[in-house]
């Protein structure tokens, strides 16, 4: 190479280098703000859309996915009342109602303290379900419960995926619980049952898994291969189908939000299987379109839940189910760190999914609670 193009070479070297300098200067290695991790980077949206943000919604609802202290006090209990006050909240269905003298506890604190505000599911007891009367003795504790005030059970997601006996892990459809299952129908109440946990914690935990980050603030979730979330949630679906006289609650939309075409073929194929919202409304907000429809499709099926007791992340419920505002935040960044729409539904089945449903399915509530519903907007 002659002096000439090596001095053209070192030239254009030179002005490439003049021309980064100021980009390194301001944002090299030593800005701060080029290292940010992915959880620190929380852009503020630019959009400039209509906004709505309800703190009441717009009819009295019931809440049939919460979870209070039985053992509340006075002072905490009427806490309780008025915050389901300032949001329109005409029922909380407390589902850690426990068994037997606990269950009493919470009936005392909580139903007897406000009546038909607050109401309890039992719960069951799985531990010694080797021994040979266990299924004898725990209907029997069930129709007790009932007796005592509960107006449905809950089953927590330790049945399916923690539940052991002396064989190893015990199946949702284990044919030992089966007379429990049609002792509800019997009795009239519902089962509100969770069963598994979002498939993909099932997955591996890499830059592909939209659940990363709860992955990575919550390890503990990340699930084993096996059992796999088909595999569970089988158990759960076939257990529904053995006991077609018995109404089931199928918790957080059986972890289908995110595949409501699955979901409604499910509930055609089961018409003693119902959902509710409880902590799958990032699902529904992220597909407002589907989401819109399939709440219309199946309004009758549908219950307002929520799960955790945080007055404050009601309001976005009520944002997405009443308005039709475009791109806001959910407000727990690891269950979804995408933006949400509002999905606008009509009056007829937010009445449905906010009480009607409800009140169809469980027993002894407060009808009284909404005879003015149709005036219930703000």
């Amino acid at each position: 190479m002659s002096g000439a193009a090596i001095r053209t070479v070192l030239g254009t070297a030179a002005l490439l280098l003049a021309a980064a300098a100021p980009v390194a200067a301001q944002g090299g290695d030593g800005d701060p703000n080029l290292r940010m991790d992915f959880e620190a980077y929380q852009p503020v949206s630019t959009l400039v859309v209509p906004e709505h943000r309800p703190t009441r919604a717009s009819f009295p609802f019931i809440d049939i996915h919460a979870h209070l202290r039985n053992g509340a006090d006075e002072a905490q209990s009427a806490s309780y009342v008025a915050d389901m006050d300032a949001m329109n909240m005409a029922i909380a269905v407390n589902l850690s109602g426990r068994s037997g003298a606990e269950l009493k506890e919470g009936i005392n604190n909580l139903a007897e303290r406000h009546p038909g505000r607050i109401v309890l599911f039992a719960n069951v007891d799985f531990d010694g379900m080797d021994e040979p009367d266990w299924t004898a003795r725990t209907v029997a504790r069930f129709e007790e419960d009932v007796r005592n005030g509960a107006r449905g059970l809950k089953i927590f997601k330790n049945l399916g995926m923690y539940v052991e006996d002396a064989n190893g892990r015990v199946a949702t459809s284990d044919p030992r619980i089966d007379p429990i299952w049609a002792k509800a129908g019997e009795l009239g109440v519902p089962v509100l049952i969770h069963t598994g946990d979002p498939a993909p914690f099932w997955s591996p935990r890499d830059s592909l898994n939209e659940r990363w980050l709860e992955l990575k603030q919550r390890p503990r979730r990340m699930r084993p291969p096996e059992p796999s979330f088909e595999q569970i949630m089988g158990e759960h679906w076939d257990m529904i189908r053995k006991h077609p006289e018995t109404n089931f609650i199928s918790a957080h939309m059986s972890w289908l939000a995110n595949d409501l075409g699955r979901l409604g073929q499910l509930l055609d194929e089961l018409p003693n299987m119902y959902v509710e919202l409880g902590a799958v409304l990032a699902e529904i907000g992220r597909q407002p379109r589907a989401a819109r429809a399939f709440l219309i499709e199946y309004q009758d099926r549908v219950l307002f839940g929520k799960d955790s007791w945080a007055p404050e992340e009601y309001h976005v419920y009520f944002r997405v189910l009443e308005t039709a505002d475009e791109y806001f935040d959910y407000y727990r960044p690891r269950h979804a760190h995408w933006k949400i729409y509002g999905v606008d539904l009509p009056d007829e089945v937010l009445r449905k999914i906010y009480y009607e449903n409800a009140l169809r399915l469980v027993p002894g509530l407060d009808r009284s609670l909404f005879e003015t519903a149709d005036d219930g907007r703000p």
